[in-house]
């Protein structure tokens, strides 16, 4: 009877499909173990995402599908593992997974996106740093209200990062005034970029998120080249000519065998701030059908609200600004969505990655 019981619980649990990952939690081995504790079924579930009070939220719902065959509990956890490193290229030290936002083309919301995506995994517990690689123009100096803010050496070779919110971050624009141009050709752009992400002492880290710049330059193929990135999360709006640039986007990164974690669909509907009325003014479901026609995840779609703007300005993003708000939720599901959707990716060895003259 006892042997029955735990089958039958670890059956149930087994078959739990956890809403972020959209798979059963047998599937990605997150059951680790099923037993009585005096007369009381007790279910270990380990996952490869931060949770943060999600922990209890999933805890409960298991608790009340277990507890039909008597008393239950849920005991739930979570864990990063890090991604190998490709043949022949080391990890970054103390880097456990790098993840990269980028976009086909400017003004669509990718610092946006990726300033609170880093804030929101950083709510759910993991460890993040967030590095602005868009040379050219730096924007999250004053999206993490860090503006003429500089990092300091320690021991004169490694910079410091900045914190701001709970993570750490690095930024070209840390550097340098806010309305100095970089005029730089290529190779000195590329340079920087090697030297922010080397040279500076991240300490440990779950997630390094990387804020790309616009297209597929010089800056994208050094970063696949170089660093070992753990999947590409593509932010675009429904608008027809940006999804056009964001295919290409998308393509670039299956090119040198990035794993695309996924679609972002920002200014989905504008939510008008008198009225509430939400119009979906850069036409609709665009993202939804672009993740459908290369077999990727639409990890989120964001309004355009004029608070996000306006949060993003003062230095305090939405995430920050108002966590727990139907707003600030959005964001933290994507958060969630997105990191969960590496760990099921992690399990394998990182592909080689190859660059092929077309």
């Amino acid at each position: 009877m006892t042997d029955d019981r735990v089958r039958e619980a670890r059956l149930v649990v087994g078959n739990y499909v956890e809403p972020y990952l959209g798979t059963p939690l047998s599937d990605v081995k997150a059951v680790k173990s099923v037993r009585l504790d005096g007369g009381t079924v007790v279910a270990e579930v380990v996952l490869g995402f931060p949770l943060g009070p999600y922990r209890e939220e999933l805890a409960r719902a298991l608790e009340a599908r277990l507890e039909g065959g008597g008393p239950a509990r849920a005991e739930v956890t979570w864990e990063v593992a890090q991604q190998a490193a490709p043949a022949g290229r080391q990890a970054l030290p103390g880097i456990r997974n790098v993840l990269a936002i980028a976009s086909g083309k400017g003004g669509v919301g990718k610092s946006t996106v990726a300033v609170n995506l880093a804030l929101g995994l950083t709510l759910d517990g993991a460890r993040v740093g967030l590095l602005d690689a868009d040379i050219y123009g730096p924007s999250q100096p004053r999206m993490l209200g860090l503006t003429g803010e500089r990092p300091v050496s320690r021991d004169g070779k490694r910079l410091e990062p900045l914190a701001a919110h709970g993570l750490h971050a690095m930024s070209i624009g840390f550097l340098i005034e806010e309305e100095q141009p970089m005029v730089w050709r290529g190779p000195m752009v590329t340079q920087a970029l090697a030297q922010l992400l080397g040279d500076t002492n991240w300490g440990e880290l779950d997630y390094l998120v990387v804020d790309m710049p616009p297209g597929t330059g010089d800056i994208q193929l050094t970063l696949s080249q170089r660093v070992p990135v753990s999947g590409a999360v593509i932010v675009t709006t429904p608008q027809d000519i940006a999804l056009l640039d964001a295919r290409k986007g998308l393509k670039m990164f299956q090119k040198v065998s990035i794993p695309v974690l996924g679609i972002v669909e920002n200014m989905s509907t504008h939510v008008c701030s008198r009225c509430g009325h939400a119009e979906p003014v850069f036409g609709e479901g665009g993202g939804r059908r672009m993740a459908e026609e290369y077999g990727v995840a639409l990890l989120g779609q964001l309004p355009l609200d004029i608070r996000i703007r306006e949060q993003t300005d003062s230095g305090r993003p939405t995430v920050v600004a108002e966590p727990d708000s139907p707003l600030g939720r959005t964001w933290r599901d994507l958060a969630r969505r997105t990191s969960a959707r590496l760990s099921l990716s992690g399990a394998a060895a990182f592909p080689s990655i190859t660059v092929e003259e077309s």
